[in-house]
C-alpha cells in the first residue's frame, strides 16, 4: 500500500506543476503559445515584405526566394504560404506568388513602420547607421499604425528613409521606382545617389566605409569588368561591380551638376587655416548637432593646431576654442584653405 505522505507529496507537486504551466496569463504554457504566435506573425510579415519588394522591383517571387530571404527551410515556407493563402493575403500562379490587395496593404503598413523608424534613428539619435536596419526590424512588428502616424507627424511626414527608400503614406501610396544602378551610368556622366541598398549588411558596410550616401553627387570616371571608378565629393572611389549595383543614381543634366568645392578638414596640416564650407549629409543626428554646437558651421574659420602622437585625433581651433576631432569626424567637414 502506498505511503499516504508520498502520495500527498506527489499530488502537491502535480498541482504546483500544473499551476506553473497554466496559471492565467503568466503560466509557461501561455507564454510559450504567445511566443509561438509572435514568431509566426513575424514570419508572415517578413514574407509579405519580401513579396512586396519583389513586386515593387518587378522581379519574380518564388518559394525559394522567400526561403532565402527569411532563412528558413522550404518546408516551413510551404506551411507559411498555405497559411497566407488561407488568410487571403497571397495567391499562387504556378511557381509564382502574388499579393492580394489585402496582402499588399498589410505589407505596406509594415514597410511604413520600418522606414519611419529608420528615419527616426538616423535623424534623432546617435545610433550607428550600421544598426538602423536591425533596430527597425525589431520595432516594425510591435508598433501600431496609430503610433506610426504619430511618429510621422512628429518628424514632419518625411518622404524617404535614410537609405533613399520611399516611405509609404498612411493610406498606402508609394511612388514608383526611379533611377538606374550605378553600374549603368555612362562614362563621364554626373548623377545623384538616390538610394543605397542596406542588405546584405556586408556590402552596405563597404559602401558606408567609402563615404557614399543618398544626396551625394558622383561622376563616372571609368567602367571596367573588374571595377568601377567614380568621383564623389572630390575623392576617387573604386568599387567592385557587385557593390556598385547596390547603389541607385539619378542622372543629372549638365545644368544641374555642381562642382564639389572644398576638401576634407582632415587634409589640413598643423599650422594651416581654412574656412568651413559644408558638413557632409552623411553626418546626421546627434553627431551633426554636436559639430554645429562646437561652432562648425559654413563660414567659420578653423585652423589645425596639432596632431596626437598616433596622428589621430587632431586638435583644431575654431571660434577661439580648441577641440579634438578624430579623422572619421573631420572627413565629414569640408573646408576651403585660406
Amino acid at each position: 500500500m502506498a505511503n499516504p505522505l508520498i502520495s500527498l507529496t506527489i499530488g502537491v507537486m502535480i498541482l504546483l506543476a500544473g499551476w506553473l504551466l497554466f496559471r492565467p496569463n503568466r503560466g509557461y504554457f501561455w507564454q510559450w503559445r504567445q511566443a509561438f504566435r509572435n514568431t509566426e506573425r513575424v514570419l508572415i510579415e517578413d514574407a509579405l515584405k519580401h513579396l512586396y519588394d519583389c513586386e515593387y522591383k518587378n522581379i519574380p517571387c518564388t518559394l525559394q526566394s522567400i526561403s532565402g530571404a527569411l532563412s528558413v527551410s522550404g518546408d516551413r515556407v510551404a506551411e507559411l504560404l498555405e497559411r497566407l493563402e488561407m488568410l487571403g493575403l497571397v495567391v499562387s500562379q504556378g511557381q509564382l506568388l502574388e499579393l492580394t490587395d489585402d496582402g499588399r496593404s498589410y505589407a505596406l503598413r509594415i514597410i511604413r513602420v520600418h522606414r519611419l523608424w529608420e528615419r527616426y534613428l538616423a535623424d534623432k539619435t546617435g545610433l550607428s547607421e550600421m544598426d538602423w536596419h536591425a533596430e527597425a526590424e525589431k520595432i516594425e512588428h510591435r508598433m501600431t499604425a496609430q503610433e506610426a502616424n504619430a511618429l510621422a507627424a512628429k518628424m514632419g511626414n518625411p518622404r524617404f528613409d535614410p537609405h533613399g527608400d520611399p516611405i509609404p503614406t498612411a493610406s498606402g501610396d508609394i511612388p514608383p521606382p526611379r533611377g538606374i544602378p550605378l553600374t549603368d551610368l555612362p562614362d563621364s556622366e554626373f548623377a545623384e545617389i538616390i538610394h543605397i541598398e542596406d542588405e546584405p549588411a556586408a556590402i552596405y558596410a563597404q559602401l558606408v566605409a567609402q563615404g557614399l550616401h543618398p544626396g551625394m553627387q558622383v561622376q563616372m570616371l571609368d567602367v571596367a569588368p573588374e571595377r568601377i571608378q567614380i568621383a564623389a565629393d572630390g575623392n576617387e572611389v573604386f568599387l567592385a561591380p557587385i557593390f556598385a549595383a547596390n547603389v541607385t543614381v539619378q542622372p543629372l543634366p549638365e545644368e544641374q551638376t555642381v562642382e564639389v568645392s572644398g576638401e576634407p578638414l582632415s587634409n589640413l596640416t598643423p599650422g594651416e587655416d581654412a574656412t568651413v564650407v559644408a558638413i557632409s549629409r552623411a553626418c546626421r543626428g546627434l553627431q551633426r548637432r554636436r559639430l554645429m554646437d562646437l561652432g562648425i558651421l559654413p563660414g567659420a574659420k578653423v585652423s589645425s593646431e596639432m596632431r596626437s602622437a598616433s596622428g589621430d585625433p587632431t586638435a583644431y581651433k575654431i571660434r577661439g576654442a580648441t577641440i579634438a576631432l578624430r579623422k572619421i569626424q573631420s572627413d565629414l567637414i569640408y573646408v576651403q584653405k585660406d
